[in-house]
């Protein structure tokens, strides 16, 4: 490849499609970027993995090659789920990890998720080493390379604290991600029966895409549980860090919702702490936190940015609607959807009816994520002009940590730019239909204001 494309450099990780952006050589530029960034932090060695896409094993030897060649000794782990790479950097003798992994995106595209020093990094961070790479900036060295077998001590650490109160019968759909080499195992582990859909791992996905957030891809999983005697159902993505869940009667039970049971449990050891949330999740959680004496904390999306805020805040718990959930008590705080899972399990396995607790969780009428599609840097500019500029009467509170969250008595509404793609991400919840609609005129009128053309991702009401 002659030339490095800077659109691979994303805000939270290293993403590109095979081929076009992304390929062995890139690869290697990384390694050797990533591996310098670790000698100036006196790091001696990275833990490295990757997911079961087929574009893995080339990039995950030119990567090791790059490592190698700035003096760290690399650890690889082979096909593993992101958390095992992130358990590597907690548990090894290496502070740092990069997992080669394309997440929930279709087949041709690749990725690099990335711990530095401890740290999930972001932002400034990822253009340092995009820098480095146009620089040639590399330490020089020849540090060793090793494979290492994770997963027993990995299951082992969960299933030795994460304990059922009775035996469950699970469905997991995997989605012919990464998960799918694991997660049965770990819930067996555990005590449960589990009926595996879609748990050989195929790196074109067959079946359906490894993304839970979608409702279209927890089909297969919903009839699972109809037709079988499986009492709830465990969805991963493609590389195994969020987790969907659905109950008995097909209900999805959405990550913003997850959270406020697993908020329950951890403020039941951690009084008065404080538990992280993202911008898209629902309204509901700040009162259910302040009822069970949890100090509730809106913050900005993005699986780094919650880490490092976690981290900072010295948190217990966080979530994002988009299904990564961080858990620091009794585990690392990093994101890990087979943990949440088996923590789910753990919570739920006390009651008698888990549908009908999974379902009594506080909810209003809400949307999924909606997407206004724009131009490149068109979504940056639109947003900050509505937060100068718009007005919304009637609102009790607009948050612009991050983007634009207005709230009503009755309800919300969510305009934010994507830090990945040049998009407004779209969100609204209401007490009812009428509210909802309301609130989604407002909103898009806000939009329609600064852009008189563009397409809004739903209809306004006369």
């Amino acid at each position: 490849m002659s030339l490095l494309s800077p659109s691979i450099f994303k805000a939270y990780d290293i993403r590109g499609i095979i081929g076009k952006t992304l390929d062995a050589e890139v690869a290697e530029l990384i390694g050797q970027a990533f591996g310098s960034a670790a000698v100036a932090k006196g790091e001696r060695s990275v833990v490295i993995g990757r997911d079961g896409r087929l574009s893995g094993p080339d990039l995950i030897k030119a990567l090791a090659k790059g490592l190698q060649s700035t003096g760290v000794d690399v650890i690889d782990l082979g096909v593993v789920v992101t958390p095992m790479v992130y358990f590597g950097t907690n548990v090894l003798e290496a502070r740092s990890g990069i997992m080669v992994t394309g997440s929930h995106n279709p087949p041709d595209y690749n990725g690099f998720k990335m711990v530095l020093a401890g740290e999930a990094i972001y932002g400034d961070a990822i253009q340092a080493l995009y820098q480095a790479i146009l620089a040639k900036a590399f330490t020089k060295g020849n540090g060793s390379y090793r494979t290492h077998d994770i997963k027993a001590a990995y299951l082992d650490r969960i299933s030795g604290d994460v304990k059922l109160a009775r035996p469950l019968k699970i469905a997991v759909d995997c989605g012919n991600g990464v998960a799918g080499a694991y997660a049965a195992d770990l819930y067996r582990a555990m005590g449960c029966e589990v009926t595996e859909l879609f748990c050989e791992v195929d790196g074109t996905f067959p079946n359906h895409h490894p993304d839970p957030a979608h409702p279209e891809n927890l089909q297969d999983l919903i009839r699972c549980l109809q037709t079988g005697d499986a009492e709830i159902g465990l969805a991963f993505d493609g590389d195994g860090d969020r987790l969907g869940v659905v109950t008995k009667d097909g209900q999805i039970i959405y990550p913003d919702r997850q959270l406020m049971l697993f908020a329950e449990d951890v403020l039941s050891r951690n009084p008065g702490a404080q538990i992280l949330y993202d911008v898209k999740c629902t309204r509901h959680i700040a009162p259910w936190v302040k009822a069970r004496g949890g100090v509730p904390l809106m913050w900005k999306t993005g699986h780094s940015l919650v880490k490092a805020k976690l981290k900072e805040t010295g948190s217990p718990l966080g979530g994002e609607m988009s299904g990564h959930i961080f858990f620091k008590d009794r585990w690392y705080g990093f994101d890990d959807g087979l943990y949440a899972g088996a923590r789910l399990l753990e919570i739920v396995s006390r009651v008698a009816d888990m549908s009908a607790t999974l379902n009594a969780l506080p909810q209003s009428d809400s949307t999924p994520e909606l997407q206004l599609q724009l131009k490149e840097g068109e979504n940056f500019e639109i947003i900050a002009a509505m937060q100068q500029h718009a007005d919304f009467p009637g609102a009790d509170d607009i948050i612009t940590i991050d983007g634009l969250r207005v709230e009503y008595p009755d309800g919300f509404g969510l305009a934010r730019s994507s830090n990945t793609t040049p998009v407004i991400v779209m969100r609204f919840e209401a007490e009812n239909p009428a509210a909802l609609q309301r609130i989604q005129n407002a909103l898009g009128k806000a939009v329609l204001a600064v852009k008189p053309d563009a397409s809004l991702p739903y209809a306004l009401s006369e």
